[in-house]
């Protein structure tokens, strides 16, 4: 298999990098959602670690992914037919803005987050590398205001993500199209 993007499939890094952003948005939007279920203490400030840490290489590995776009962009989209059109605009329209939407959210979350720890007065753990310290005080009810933006934009992002692979099976079972098999690792086209 290619590493880099052809005009047919995308290559092992646009799929890793694809797939490895996909398992980390699901283990932070799990943990983030079940975090009052575990218990406090350890295993909930290890549950918050995990959560912050998925975040933040959510953001490294999104960043590094739209530099990729621009050193490799991806295969052009695969011909649709819609009925006796062929590849539709609003097919295409949708699929731009919902990646855009992704995009957009892969960061904002993360970072709507990181304000969150720092209104909680807390420091923000990097890896386990090292610490930064909160820019400003405690402020509970920031940190309140900033917690519901923060789910918000995070089911935001799962909504996108359902849409995104639904359309992926609809492409691949209704339109009998290439789409969602080129992302997939190991796929013969």
């Amino acid at each position: 298999m290619q590493l880099l993007n052809s005009s047919r499939r995308y290559g092992l890094v646009a799929q890793s990098l694809h797939w490895i952003v996909v398992v980390l948005v699901v283990l932070a939007w799990s943990l983030g959602t079940l975090d009052d279920a575990l218990p406090r203490g350890s295993a909930r400030a290890v549950g918050l670690y995990i959560h912050i840490s998925a975040g933040l290489a959510i953001i490294a590995l999104t960043a590094l992914r739209l530099l990729l776009r621009l050193a490799d962009p991806p295969p052009p989209p695969e011909k649709t037919y819609v009925g006796e059109r062929a590849s539709a605009a609003w097919v295409e329209l949708g699929a731009k803005l919902a990646h855009l939407g992704l995009y957009v959210l892969l960061v904002a979350v993360p970072v709507v987050g990181i304000a969150l720890q720092f209104a909680r007065g807390e420091a923000l753990p990097i890896f386990g590398l090292l610490e930064i310290a909160s820019p400003w005080p405690a402020d509970r009810a920031f940190a309140r205001n900033l917690k519901e933006i923060h789910e918000i934009l995070a089911h935001g992002v799962m909504v996108l993500v359902g849409l995104h692979a639904a359309a992926a099976l609809v492409h691949h079972w209704v339109f009998r199209d290439r789409t969602l098999v080129r992302m997939l690792p190991g796929s013969k086209l």
